[in-house]
């Protein structure tokens, strides 16, 4: 198959899985071609079947903000006829099914071709940005008009049926992981520069935005530095990032909290990680905390959106309601003073996670391409 996955090219959830699955989707031999706005951070490797189509969008005085949906709906049509793509996957509602829909019309017009278009729910796209008013008609719309539809957790499919009028199937996909890549041994000289003395090593990876409560993350920690010796990682970068730093400072926590911003090989600081924690707002599944998972680290999370689908209370990890800081670190002290335990909940993370492998996901994609592929 011939397929066009558009998605934004960030390091947030949605681009991630995108690109992991348009990596898997090359691996089996289908033609990927990506298109957004710059090379997606995951597209890291060389493939012979992955292709990417930079969107550009001119600059006029006359416009305070570029149209980007336009210029991206019109890359669409150009990959759509010059490499006679089978179909369009896009990944985001948010400006990805309205620009596809533009597309897909303009294609019909010019070809007599109806392409098909599938899109991907990821979470705030319905959540937060996609119930503002000033977008929900049109994001509505397009996801109607799209040919079908999924979302990566059954609570974003409930919340997207609570909050939009949506007038056809919504399938389940799940978010997935590699285990071979994730399930990797630690490297020991890596873990001793970050934990000399056999500290606990905390891991928080986000893009530091309000949802993600980034100084929970920091409050928690302090709590459990108070019981045990651990160190905490800050992975990423975003809009919370100097509330987080200014915290870390002031409960005096510098010489054991490391922010590292952005990092694209998640899967060496994952192996020597032994708690992660995510105290978010909201999130539809939680990937970062299912790569974590099959890194074999304990979750630390709140049971908010779709987390209590991976992450199962004191057997994978633990879990609170959002804000209530004291009971997550409570639980994380009391399984780090017991090694025995804490390795059997490791193990049991690993094994949760390796019902998300790729390998069981990818072949449903597959399955639900070949209802819209034309019969080549």
């Amino acid at each position: 198959m011939r397929i066009g996955i558009v998605c934004y090219p960030t390091f947030g959830g949605s681009g991630v899985l995108a690109t992991e699955l348009g990596k898997a989707l090359a691996d089996k031999n289908h033609q990927v071609h990506f298109i957004t706005y710059q090379q997606p951070v995951r597209l890291n490797i060389f493939n012979a079947n992955i292709f990417y189509h930079e969107v550009q969008v001119p600059t006029y005085p006359l416009f305070d903000y570029p149209p980007y949906e336009i210029a991206l709906s019109s890359t669409m049509v150009d990959v759509i006829i010059k490499h006679d793509l089978d179909l369009l996957h896009v990944h985001y509602a948010i400006p990805h099914a309205s620009a596809a829909y533009m597309a897909k019309q303009i294609v019909l017009k010019k070809t007599g071709r109806n392409i098909p278009v599938i899109t991907t729910l990821h979470g705030t796209d319905i959540t937060l940005v996609g119930r503002d008013k000033t977008y929900e008609p049109v994001v509505t719309f397009s996801i109607n008009e799209s040919d079908a539809i999924t979302a990566v957790s059954e609570n974003l499919k409930e919340e997207t049926l609570k909050h939009f009028e949506i007038n056809k199937p919504i399938e389940v996909i799940t978010n997935f992981v590699d285990i071979e890549r994730f399930g990797k041994k630690p490297i020991d000289a890596f873990k001793k520069v970050i934990a000399p003395n056999a500290e606990k090593i905390f891991l928080h990876a986000s893009n530091f935005r309000k949802v993600k409560r980034v100084e929970d993350v920091i409050i928690i920690f302090d709590e459990v530095r108070k019981h045990l010796p651990a160190k905490l990682l800050m992975v990423g970068d975003g809009p919370e990032r100097p509330a987080a730093e200014e915290l870390v400072r002031t409960l005096n926590l510098e010489p054991d909290v490391r922010f590292v911003g952005k990092q694209e090989q998640m899967e060496e600081i994952l192996a020597v990680s032994d708690v992660f924690v995510l105290p978010s707002e909201y999130e539809s599944f939680g990937l970062a905390a299912l790569e974590a998972m099959a890194a074999k680290a304990i979750v630390l999370s709140t049971n908010a959106g779709g987390l209590p689908e991976i992450n199962i209370h004191c057997k994978t990890g633990f879990m609170a309601d959002v804000g209530d800081v004291k009971t997550l670190a409570n639980f994380a002290i009391t399984i780090l003073q017991d090694e025995a335990k804490l390795n059997k909940m490791k193990m049991a993370a690993y094994q949760q996670a390796c019902k998300f492998d790729l390998n069981s996901i990818i072949p449903l994609y597959e399955k639900l391409y070949s209802r819209f592929c034309r019969m080549n």
